[in-house]
């Protein structure tokens, strides 16, 4: 089981490496364009800041340019692994940097089949959109348990994604999925319960 930061923000970032359990980042062409600085500048910082891996969701079409992206990219740092998006153009990507022993996650997955055919690609992670597909599909966390069952066997492993509450992470983690990736507000909310603060409380009074 991992924890991993959902954000491209240096701060963000400082935060979670000081926790120190914090497994890596995940960040996205929509968090890294909030910062206002070159993606490969905020990859390089959030590598200097973070012990584990980070993740650089790649934006270029499915040609040329794609190649030349990753490979721009791996020159970051060897941490630096890849988010493909599961559209079948896409896929064959995946395979030159896994042969070449980088991570690669299929992201964008609202389906059994497409974690199946990402698996098949040679993915390392897929990455479910756990609200999201609640929201727009009826169930996110079978849709969790759906891809698990079809991965068993595999290597290939689910971070789930677009966790918006404890009591999602919690039902997420139970319906199947390994990793987790969250904000820095949900992240830290799994650690907070009134009824913790309160026996605290109870307790410092006790002392005084």
């Amino acid at each position: 089981m991992a924890l991993c930061l959902d954000s491209a923000d240096a701060g963000d970032a400082r935060k979670a490496a000081e926790l120190g359990f914090v497994a890596g980042v995940t960040a996205n062409a929509v968090l890294v364009r909030r910062t206002g600085q070159p993606a490969e500048h905020v990859v390089a910082e959030l590598c200097s800041i973070m012990a584990g891996t980070v993740f650089h969701q790649v934006t270029s079409p499915p040609c040329g340019a794609l190649e030349a992206e990753i490979n721009r990219f791996r020159g970051v740092s060897k941490r630096v692994a890849f988010k493909i998006p599961c559209i079948l153009e896409y896929l064959p990507t995946v395979h030159g940097p896994c042969k070449e022993g980088r991570i690669c996650a299929v992201t964008g997955i609202f389906s059994a089949a497409q974690a199946l055919i990402a698996a098949e690609a040679g993915a390392r992670y897929v990455i479910p959109y756990v609200n999201r597909a609640t929201r727009l599909c009826g169930d996110g966390p079978a849709l969790v348990a759906a891809i698990r069952s079809v991965l068993e066997g595999r290597e290939c492993e689910i971070l789930a994604a677009n966790i918006k509450s404890p009591s999602e992470a919690v039902t997420t983690v139970r319906a199947g999925a390994q990793h987790l990736t969250l904000t820095w507000d949900f992240l830290t909310s799994l650690a907070e319960h009134p009824l913790t603060s309160q026996a605290m409380e109870e307790f410092a009074a006790a002392g005084g």
